[in-house]
C-alpha cells in the first residue's frame, strides 16, 4: 500500500471511531463531514464574477477588463467559490499538509455547488511534475476531479496532459512571472478522442497554468476546452 492509499485508509477508519470534527474551528462536524455548519455557510460563493475568467467582481460581467484585452484560450469556466476563509484553510491542509480528509471536504463542497454551464465529454486534471507528485504523494487536482467524474458520469483521464519540464512554485510570483514560469510547461501525451474537454484544478489565481494546459490541448486538436476550478483568487485589493 502506497503512502496516499494508507492515508486514505486511516482517515476512513478514523471516521468509524471518532465523530467528525471541523477542520477549521475544531467544532462538531455536520453531515458526515469534517466541517461544521457555520464554517460551511462561511464559504464564499463566486457569484458576481467575470464570465470568462471567473475573477470575483462587484457585479457580474461577460468580460472583465483583462479578458477584453487578452481573452483566455479556454471557452467557458466553472469556479464556484472564492479563495477566501475558510476555504483557504482547508486548501492549505489539503495541498501542503497531506490531509486527504480536507480534500474530501472540499470535494463535497464542490459537489454541492450545482452544475457547470455545459457538460464536457472528458475531465483532465492539471498534472504535477513527477518530483512534486513523489514528494506530495498525490495530485490534488486529480483527487478533486475523481468525485466530479463520478457525479456527472464523465470519463477522467490523468494521462492526457503531462509536465514537459519542472517549474518553480507559483505562489510568490506576480501575473507576468507566473505566465513565464509555466510557458510551454505542459505537453499532450495522448490525444483524446473526445473533442470537448474540461481541465480541472484546485485554485485558479491568474489562470496562467490553466491557459498553458488549454493551449496544449487545442494545439493537439481538441475543439473545445473549458476550465473547472474549485476556487478563484480575488485581486489583492479585494482580499
Amino acid at each position: 500500500m502506497d503512502a496516499s492509499s494508507l492515508k486514505a485508509w486511516l482517515a476512513a477508519a478514523g471516521r468509524f471511531v471518532l465523530p467528525p470534527c471541523c477542520l477549521v474551528c475544531d467544532g462538531s462536524g455536520s453531515g458526515g463531514l469534517d466541517l461544521c455548519d457555520g464554517c460551511r455557510r462561511s464559504l464564499v460563493r463566486n457569484i458576481a464574477c467575470c464570465g470568462r475568467c471567473a475573477l470575483p467582481l462587484p457585479s457580474t460581467t461577460i468580460l472583465c477588463g483583462q479578458c477584453q484585452q487578452m481573452p483566455p484560450p479556454w471557452h467557458d469556466v466553472w469556479v464556484p467559490f472564492v479563495y477566501a476563509w475558510p476555504l483557504d484553510v482547508l486548501e492549505s491542509r489539503f495541498k501542503f499538509s497531506g490531509s486527504l480528509v480536507a480534500g474530501r471536504v472540499l470535494s463535497a463542497c464542490w459537489l454541492s455547488a450545482g452544475q457547470p454551464p455545459l457538460m464536457p465529454e472528458l475531465l483532465v486534471p492539471v498534472p504535477l511534475h513527477t518530483s512534486r507528485l513523489r514528494k506530495r504523494g498525490y495530485n490534488q487536482a486529480l483527487e478533486l476531479a475523481r468525485p466530479l467524474a463520478r457525479r456527472f458520469g464523465l470519463p477522467l483521464a490523468h494521462d492526457v496532459l503531462g509536465r514537459a519540464r519542472r517549474t518553480g512554485a507559483q505562489t510568490e510570483l506576480d501575473a507576468a512571472a507566473r505566465a513565464t514560469n509555466v510557458r510551454a510547461a505542459f505537453a499532450v501525451q495522448r490525444v483524446p478522442v473526445q473533442k470537448h474537454v474540461a481541465i480541472v484544478d484546485d485554485v485558479m489565481t491568474t489562470g496562467a497554468t490553466l491557459a498553458e494546459c488549454a493551449r496544449a490541448l487545442l494545439a493537439a486538436g481538441v475543439e473545445r476546452v473549458d476550465v473547472w476550478a474549485l476556487a478563484r483568487t480575488p485581486l489583492p485589493a479585494q482580499r
